[in-house]
Parts: structure tokens; C-alpha cells; sequence
């Protein structure tokens, strides 16, 4: 018997259990984004081509080796490679030769371009923090609306159903003459508009929803229930609100943009190397086949020609550019590009000092003002009731209680708006202000 209603208690128990596991948290949604986010992953990608971008400027250190292998046939008058001298004999001469080459003086070219992989090898990191933080602020948004628009629907229908309560009063007060037919009239048109209000608002939820899910990458046919309660999106907050701008400049934002100006300033270095002469070492080793088609004496075989005919040698090669218009337009584009980037980067710097300013003016402003609503949500709740009170004594019109019906919504409403604009600008200033996390794994 205990069995049997142990079984009836988990089975009763199982759809509460199932329904609070399909709610999904600020940080479980933003989690999700950045799991599925296409400009997360594609992040990732240029993080590993990064690396192997790293690894080629390694290699760029090393001499370049290249072997050739050919096949010559000649006939008519030609340079017999035996005598050295011209005859009219047909010949076949296969080549063999394998070299390397090594830049002596390129005006630090290659340690340039391996300073340049080297920079964009350790901020790809950071470029994919940055879009996991740009993924994380803009799904927070998506989800403090989607959280405003299913809790005003709560309230609409809050309101929805005080209408049709007063109109199934003003009903019953006008069966006992005490309220007229046009009071009845002015109910049935209140419960209607709030009617439409509530349809209007359902359709808001459901558009601010499909937002959430598109921000997140989540197929749009499957359900998503967010977490409703203000304790899923508010946090204790640091003492100091002081903006640091030591802080800030760990941000990915100021660091990638850092990282830009030094990768431009070396791509500059980089083009103006071009236009110096040039000094590379190199050196190798060529053998080659002979055969005179022309007379059928005895031709020594392969491996002994191949060993005797083999040489090697060493070469110097300056090369000096003179005349390059394409070289000069590069160095002006790479120097235009390099005072770009420093624009770029105090420009940054200014957007996130300004960013973080605006996050605490805008959490003391919506703390202030939350403090206030509250107080006159407060008013205006007990001047709905005490007015609701009055219209059943028929001390009160229908206009009356409908304008103090429809304060106390407004009032509700807008409390509710600022404490999601509160509840956002809570993460963001604790982002600013103590370098935490938008969100953490779950």
C-alpha cells in the first residue's frame, strides 16, 4: 500500500518537476547562444587558422627548398654536351637538380610578418571572447523583453478579469435599479478594450519570443519558457560604482583594438620593406643524363653519369627595385591603414569609457525611479480599491473607476519595464565595474 502511493505521489509530482525543468534561465539561454552562434564559431575557425598562420611565419625562418626535375630533346644543330661543340647530332639530356634559398637581407620582412601572426595568434582568444560578449549582451536583451512582454500579459489579465468581475456587478446593481443601462454600456466596453489589450500583448510575447529565439539560434518551432522571476535576473551588486579605466582596458574590445594598430603598424613595416634591395644565399646541386641518339656507340649507363656529372654550388642574388608603382601604392595604403587603426582604437577606448558611464548613470537613474513606481504603484493600488469600493456603494461612476483602473495598469506596467531595464543594466555595470562574466555555464 505504501509502494502504491509512493508510485501516485512521484507520478503527481513528475509534471511540476518536468515543467520547472523546461523554464530556461538568463544564463542558460545566453549559454545556448554562444554554443549555436554562427559568429561564435566562426570565431573559432579563425582562431585555428590563426594558429596554423602562426606556425607558416615559423617555417618562413627556414630555407625554401625546391627540386627540378628535365627532359630535353634536341635535333638539327646543336651543342653536343659531350664535346662542347656544335654539330648536327640528336640528343636527349635529362636534368636533375634540387636547390635552397635563404633571405640574407630583407629589412626585417620575415620577423615582421612572424611578429604580425604572432600578435593576431594571441588576440584570436580575445576576438572570440568578444563575440561570445556581444552574443551574451544582445540575447540578455532579447530576454529581459521577452521576460517584460509574458509578465505584462499577467497583468493585463490581471486587469481583464477586475473588469469582468465589475461588469457582472454593475450588472447585478442595475437588476436592482441601482445602476443605469449606459453604466453597463461603459463596463462592457471597458471589458472589451482590455479584451483586445490582452490579445495585443499575447502577440507582443509571442514576437519578443521569436526575437529571443532568433538571438539564440533556437529552431523557432520548439517551445521556450523563460524564467519568469526578477531573482533569475538580479544579482548583488559591488559597493563601488566607480568606473576604472585600468579595468576597461582589459576588455576585448580595447585589446583587439590594440592589437590592430600593432598589426597595421607592422604590415606598414612590412610594405616599406619591400621597396629595399634585396640579399639572398642560396645554394644546390645538379646532375644530368646524356644520350646521343645520332651514333649507337656504347653510352655509359645512368647511375654512372648521374654520379659522374654531379655538382654542386653556392650563389648570391641582390635584388634591387627600381621602378614599382604597385610597391609605393601598398606603403600608402598600409600607412593610411596603420593611422586608421589608431583612430579606430582611441575611438574604442572612448565607445566602452562611455558604455560603462552610461550602465551606472542608468542603474542609479532606474534605481531611483523603481523606488519611486513602487511607491506609486503602491497609491495607485489603493486608490483602485478604495474606488472599486466606492462604485459598489454607487458613489462612483463607471468613468471613474475606469480611469482609476487603468492609472494603477500603467503604473504596474511601468514598474515592471523598469525593473527589467534595472535587472539588465545590474549585469552590465557588474561586466564594467568588477570584470565579471555576462553569464556563467551551466
Amino acid at each position: 500500500m505504501n509502494m502504491k502511493i509512493a508510485i501516485i505521489t512521484l507520478a503527481l509530482a513528475a509534471p511540476g518537476a518536468a515543467g520547472a525543468q523546461q523554464e530556461w534561465s538568463l544564463d542558460r539561454c545566453v549559454s545556448y547562444a554562444i554554443e549555436h552562434a554562427t559568429e561564435v564559431g566562426r570565431e573559432r575557425i579563425e582562431q585555428k587558422q590563426a594558429l596554423t598562420e602562426y606556425r607558416t611565419s615559423l617555417l618562413d625562418f627556414l630555407p625554401s627548398v625546391s627540386a627540378q626535375v628535365s627532359g630535353q630533346y634536341n635535333w638539327g644543330r646543336n651543342i653536343d654536351p659531350e664535346t662542347n661543340t656544335y654539330n648536327n647530332v640528336t640528343t636527349f639530356n635529362n636534368g636533375y637538380q634540387i636547390s635552397a634559398s635563404l633571405p640574407v637581407v630583407d629589412w626585417g620582412h620575415t620577423w615582421n610578418a612572424f611578429r604580425k601572426a604572432r600578435i593576431t595568434k594571441n588576440t584570436a582568444a580575445t576576438a572570440l571572447q568578444k563575440a561570445k560578449d556581444d552574443k551574451a549582451i544582445d540575447v540578455m536583451q532579447k530576454f529581459v523583453d521577452a521576460v517584460y512582454a509574458i509578465k505584462s500579459i499577467e497583468l493585463t489579465n490581471r486587469k481583464l478579469a477586475d473588469s469582468k468581475a465589475l461588469l457582472a456587478k454593475t450588472r447585478r446593481l442595475y437588476e436592482l435599479g441601482e445602476k443605469s443601462r449606459p453604466d453597463v454600456v461603459q463596463m462592457e466596453s471597458q471589458v472589451a478594450e482590455d479584451d483586445y489589450n490582452l490579445l495585443h500583448q499575447k502577440n507582443l510575447a509571442r514576437t519578443a519570443l521569436i526575437a529571443l529565439k532568433t538571438a539564440m539560434n533556437y529552431p523557432a518551432a520548439d517551445s521556450l519558457s523563460p524564467d519568469c522571476s526578477m531573482a533569475a535576473l538580479t544579482s548583488q551588486m559591488p559597493s563601488s560604482l566607480t568606473v576604472d579605466s585600468m579595468a576597461l582596458s582589459g576588455k576585448p574590445d580595447i585589446i583587439m583594438a590594440e592589437a590592430n594598430v600593432e598589426k597595421a603598424r607592422l604590415e606598414w613595416k612590412i610594405r616599406r620593406a619591400d621597396l629595399l634591395p634585396q640579399l639572398s644565399l642560396g645554394a644546390g646541386v645538379s646532375t644530368n643524363y646524356y644520350i646521343n641518339l645520332s651514333q649507337h656507340q656504347d653510352r655509359l649507363p645512368f647511375r654512372s653519369q648521374f654520379r659522374n656529372n654531379l655538382g654542386e654550388y653556392v650563389y648570391l642574388t641582390l635584388s634591387i627595385p627600381i621602378f614599382s608603382p604597385s610597391t609605393w601604392s601598398s606603403v600608402k595604403r598600409a600607412k593610411a591603414d596603420y593611422q586608421l587603426a589608431m583612430l579606430d582604437a582611441q575611438d574604442a577606448r572612448r565607445k566602452l569609457n562611455d558604455a560603462a558611464l552610461q550602465a551606472v548613470t542608468d542603474y542609479e537613474g532606474y534605481q531611483k525611479e523603481v523606488r519611486q513606481m513602487e511607491k506609486k504603484a503602491a497609491a495607485d493600488s489603493l486608490a483602485y480599491r478604495l474606488s472599486y469600493r466606492k462604485y459598489e456603494e454607487g458613489m462612483l461612476s463607471t468613468f471613474d473607476i475606469h480611469e482609476a483602473a487603468q492609472t494603477y495598469l500603467e503604473s504596474s506596467i511601468t514598474l515592471l519595464q523598469l525593473r527589467m531595464l534595472l535587472a539588465i543594466r545590474q549585469k552590465l555595470v557588474r561586466y564594467y565595474i568588477n570584470n565579471e562574466p555576462l553569464w556563467t555555464l551551466n
